[in-house]
């Protein structure tokens, strides 16, 4: 058994059945190419590698050849591997990681001179999903003939991963974001250019400068319902109060605090769809301490209610999607108080779910509709699987 079976399919099988080419060329990037490749066999996919003479300089074969379970493709042989693997069918995206601005300047000429190149030529030619993650100096990224050619290129279908631009150099994406795309192109693209705007975490409504009045969450189901509306397609932002979790590098992120804040962002909502798992304070103080009220000293603390969130976001988009968590009811009660939640704010759907019935990874709750109740219980990552079944019917 070759040493990367051992990992296969081990955090999840999102890409089990998925062959994936990457495309590795001659960037000092390249070094991150054996984490990527096993994390990507991780998540169950077939990883071939394919390499230019100066990736091999960078990185042997052989590390790759561990890293894959494949020989990689290091020259085009008799047996057209370019051929066999896109035209023929056997693969299912082209990831270029790292990608060198002349390696990308080559394929937005049809220059066919390298492995690399080579794959792409037939990808393109083929309609296989193809994503470049550039790595250079930013005044390589800068150069007027590479930005053209990747304007070319995005325009011929092919999607870009960062970079991101840190002390003058265009550096290349994440590990996470290079194992997202992976799942972006080969999911199914039903939310493609549908801009969905995720709101959760806390809110945190300060008593003086170090205490605060909060609720329970760790922002777990909004970064998954964010994560999982990326890899369909979607142009997805996520809004996040307070959190225990790990936010995506990948997903575009903005910030709050308390629910004032809160409510100024709402103004600029211009998105499709707006799903909102935040658990926002119902009160906050009334009155904000300047400091720290010693700790010895006894003190009261007079609460007053806030705006609801819902109503003014149901304001700034048609199709809105709210929460309601409830604790020790029924489930025939837990569905008439959602739905009459549903209909006092006019919402398209609400997700109702028991608290006590809920855990860190897993839930269960009931997605309820105008003209429906469906209950879905799993992990958090399946839960938010069929919301977005359902925004993609919206």
């Amino acid at each position: 058994m070759h040493p990367s079976e051992e990992i296969y399919c081990e955090k999840s099988n999102k890409l089990r059945g998925k062959t994936i080419v990457i495309g590795i060329t001659g960037s000092i990037a390249a070094t991150e190419c054996f984490s990527t490749i096993r994390e990507l066999i991780r998540h169950g996919a077939n990883v071939i590698p394919v390499m230019t003479k100066g990736a091999q300089d960078i990185v042997t074969p052989m590390a790759m050849e561990f890293a894959s379970g494949h020989k990689p493709v290091t020259e085009l042989t008799g047996r057209a591997e370019h051929i066999e693997l896109f035209d023929r069918g056997n693969a299912d995206a082209l990831l270029i990681y790292p990608a060198t601005a002349n390696t990308i300047s080559k394929i937005a000429s049809g220059v066919d001179d390298t492995p690399v190149a080579s794959m792409a030529t037939v990808a393109l030619g083929a309609g296989i999903p193809i994503a470049i993650a550039p790595a250079m100096h930013n005044s390589m990224m800068n150069n007027p003939a590479v930005k053209e050619n990747v304007e070319k290129l995005k325009g011929w279908g092919v999607s870009f991963i960062g970079p991101h631009i840190s002390e003058n150099r265009a550096k290349v994406a994440s590990k996470d974001e290079i194992v997202a795309w992976a799942f972006r192109l080969t999911s199914k693209d039903d939310l493609k250019k549908k801009r969905i705007l995720i709101i959760g975490g806390r809110s945190e409504e300060p008593i003086d400068d170090m205490r605060i009045v909060t609720n329970r969450s760790t922002g777990l189901m909004a970064v998954k319902l964010a994560e999982r509306a990326f890899e369909r397609g979607s142009e997805v932002e996520l809004w996040m109060g307070g959190a225990s979790v790990s936010l995506p590098d990948y997903i575009v992120t903005k910030r709050f605090e308390s629910v004032s804040q809160l409510t100024e962002m709402v103004k600029g909502i211009d998105h499709d769809i707006v799903i909102v798992p935040a658990a926002l304070a119902d009160f906050a103080p009334d009155h904000v301490e300047k400091g720290k009220i010693p700790s010895d000293l006894s003190f009261d603390v007079h609460l007053r209610p806030v705006p609801k969130v819902l109503p003014i976001i149901r304001e700034k988009c048609d199709k809105v999607i709210g929460f309601k968590a409830e604790s020790g009811m029924s489930k025939q009660d837990l569905i008439a108080k959602a739905r009459g939640r549903m209909e006092a704010y006019d919402l398209n759907a609400i997700v109702a779910n028991d608290i006590d019935a809920a855990g860190r990874s897993a839930t269960s709750v009931i997605l309820i509709t105008a003209n429906s109740e469906t209950e879905i219980s799993g992990t958090k990552s399946k839960v938010s699987d069929a919301i977005m079944d359902y925004c993609a019917r919206l």
